[in-house]
């Protein structure tokens, strides 16, 4: 008789069976390849090849902005460095430099005293061209300068060009700083703009515009913007910390200039709500010429 093949029910045909397998089967990445190249071209790596005179995709005008951001960070790096070295040294020995100084029992000790301090000190240098120049106006009384300048006003004029002297030593490296810190970010920027324009250039040589092909070059030049600010940053967190410790010391230069006049030009030391200190021996001599 006839042979039944229906299929019983609750069954499922072979080939609802392969198609389900082969839906379960996880779907192999579309462009894994090519975006795997795409990440790898967004590497700093290589963006550094690009910048090799050998590279056959060498970029010159990209290739001067990195070197230009290489030496902004060098040169931030050394006066940071030099500059905070130098800062606590002066604030670790300005006090105790002038406590002795003003507590040594004679002019003469105490200038002696100063000449024995390293030759980065400041405020040594200022008692000293203080002391010189109050010795050189005492030998020539009589003289043509005296008549033409009283010991005030020439000590106080010696002063004046000793502070200036150690304040432009004191800012040293701050102009570069300011300099890294405000045109470090524009000149990344400037990188960026000329990579998406040299990267795009490319693409459209190639022919392929696909989203794999551009996010790679474009990645690659926007490294320029985070180098900028990771060049500048640190240099106006340095410049504006340097700028508040500089004024610490210029007002203590200020503070001991003025003590000195005081000293030098009437023999005793005028201090704020407090009557003259008592005037120690004569004005020394000269102090010798430090080298």
């Amino acid at each position: 008789m006839f042979q039944d093949t229906s299929t019983p029910a609750g069954s499922v045909p072979p080939a609802a069976d392969a198609a389900a397998a082969a839906a379960a089967a996880p779907a192999a990445p579309l462009g894994s390849n090519s975006n795997a190249a795409a990440l790898k071209e967004m590497g700093f790596s290589h963006l550094i090849q690009n910048y090799n005179p050998t590279n056959p995709n060498f970029d010159l005008v990209g290739a001067i902005v990195f070197v230009t951001l290489c030496l902004f960070s060098v040169m931030s790096i050394y006066w940071i460095v030099l500059n905070l070295i130098r800062n606590t040294s002066i604030r670790s020995r300005m006090n105790n430099v002038m406590k002795t100084f003003w507590e040594t029992p004679s002019a003469q000790e105490a200038i002696r005293f100063m000449e024995e301090q390293p030759a980065s000190e400041p405020f040594s240098k200022i008692a000293l061209d203080c002391a010189s120049a109050a010795a050189h106006h005492q030998r020539h009384e009589g003289s043509r300068l005296v008549e033409a300048l009283n010991r005030s006003e020439f000590i106080d004029r010696a002063l004046r060009q000793a502070v200036a002297r150690e304040s432009g030593r004191l800012e040293n490296g701050l102009t570069v700083l300011a300099t890294v810190g405000s045109t470090g970010p524009f000149v990344g920027l400037l990188g960026t703009v000329w990579g998406i324009y040299h990267a795009l250039i490319r693409i459209s040589a190639s022919g392929d515009a696909s989203m794999s092909a551009v996010a790679g070059p474009v990645g690659e030049a926007l490294i320029m913007t985070a180098f900028g600010l990771f060049v500048a940053i640190p240099a106006v967190l340095a410049y504006n910390f340097f700028v508040r410790s500089n004024r610490v010391i210029l007002a203590r230069f200020d503070e001991f200039a003025h003590d000195l006049h005081d000293f030098f030009a009437t023999g005793s030391r005028v201090e704020a709500g407090a009557g003259p200190a008592p005037a120690r021996p004569a004005t020394p001599a000269a102090p010798a010429a430090r080298k």
